[in-house]
């Protein structure tokens, strides 16, 4: 079993940047791909983007091309979603998960599950 961890939420203004920290322990493979997610209220969970752990290869959802990027620190098992020029659209509950296999995208595709880390963007 994987235990993730979320942090690097809050409140920002619009056209700000956070980046929020995904922490992975337990039974962690190296072969894993990570994924990050996202809730806004009322809303199905939305996929933002994933990593591979081997190779660090990337793919990303439509919504946040060219705005957001992910990355991963092996040693630390950690993997990061950088958000530039926020706006309130992006306020959502983030959430981070592993992925079933490679370019997966459909919540159902993914397991393990953080408790998630709220952005709130401020217009």
């Amino acid at each position: 079993q994987v235990q993730l961890v979320e942090s690097g939420g809050g409140l920002v203004q619009a056209g700000g940047s956070l980046r929020l920290s995904c922490a992975a322990s337990g039974r962690f493979f190296s072969s894993t791909t990570m994924g990050w997610f996202r809730q806004a209220p009322d809303k199905g969970r939305e996929f933002l983007a994933a990593i591979s752990w081997i190779g660090g290869s990337t793919y990303y959802g439509d919504s946040v091309k060219g705005r957001f990027t992910i990355s991963r620190d092996n040693a630390k098992n950690t993997v990061y979603l950088q958000m530039n020029s926020l706006k309130p659209e992006d306020t959502a509950i983030y959430y981070c998960a592993v992925a079933r296999f490679y370019r997966a995208r459909r919540p159902a595709d993914f397991g393990s599950w953080g408790q998630g880390t709220q952005v709130t963007v401020s217009s």
